[in-house]
């Protein structure tokens, strides 16, 4: 391979991973049924210990995800809560928590709200439930025992999946949230086996919502990676 080629790829993967971001408004239009299976078909190729691949994934659109957009926000308010994974404040360290204040006075901004306005963002994370008007969701179990090696398999599954996703011109985000009524969720799609991860809505963005214009930074590459070399 030339230096030219291997610029074009380098340019390619830096716009398919850099170009990826949460979208929260999306338009009603629904990804043609084509092009969600060849999604989810190249996400299969996700790497995994001993290729093990220890995810079940559930995908709705039409009348089940509405049915879902309505059972989640019902369940939120009832305080339902069942979460297969322990979340935890507590799991967040100091830095962590300024990097989530920090995105969080961005994304709030964008949507008018005002930091110590608590209901209103209250209110905002119960619609989140509707999916944020996605018109696809999918629901990412993990299978075996579930534990956190099975689960770290799921994450290489979920970022491979929205980079095939971004491949396609289709519009994610995941949520946590989704997860914490993993029950409920399993009650509508009837499933008996797994633990749930994480849900991503996708579809199209809504450009023209203020939301979808809000950009996350990363941490330098020095705060978070460190080389080792021999002398």
């Amino acid at each position: 391979m030339n230096r030219a080629e291997t610029f074009e790829l380098s340019s390619q993967a830096e716009r398919l991973i850099r170009g990826r971001r949460a979208t929260r408004a999306f338009r009603p239009q629904a990804v043609p049924e084509e092009t969600v299976r060849a999604i989810f078909s190249l996400a299969g190729a996700a790497p995994s210990n001993s290729n093990a691949q220890p995810w079940q994934v559930e995908v709705a659109s039409g009348a089940v995800r509405d049915r879902l957009a309505d059972a989640l926000p019902r369940a939120h308010a009832e305080r339902r809560v069942s979460v297969d994974f322990p979340y935890s404040e507590d799991m967040y360290s100091q830095v962590h928590q300024a990097r989530r204040a920090e995105f969080g006075a961005e994304l709030y901004g964008a949507l008018g709200i005002g930091l110590d306005d608590h209901a209103a963002r209250a209110a905002y994370d119960a619609e989140s439930l509707r999916f944020y008007g996605a018109p696809h969701v999918a629901f990412l179990f993990v299978t075996g025992d579930g534990g956190p090696r099975l689960a770290a398999d799921g994450g290489a599954y979920m970022q491979t999946l929205l980079l095939a996703m971004t491949a396609y011109g289709v519009d994610s985000c995941p949520q946590g949230l989704l997860s914490f009524y993993a029950d409920t969720i399993r009650g509508e799609l009837g499933v008996t086996t797994g633990k749930l991860l994480v849900g991503i809505s996708f579809g199209y963005a809504d450009e023209t919502a203020p939301v979808n214009q809000v950009t996350t930074g990363r941490a330098a590459l020095e705060t978070t990676t460190a080389f080792h070399e021999c002398e």
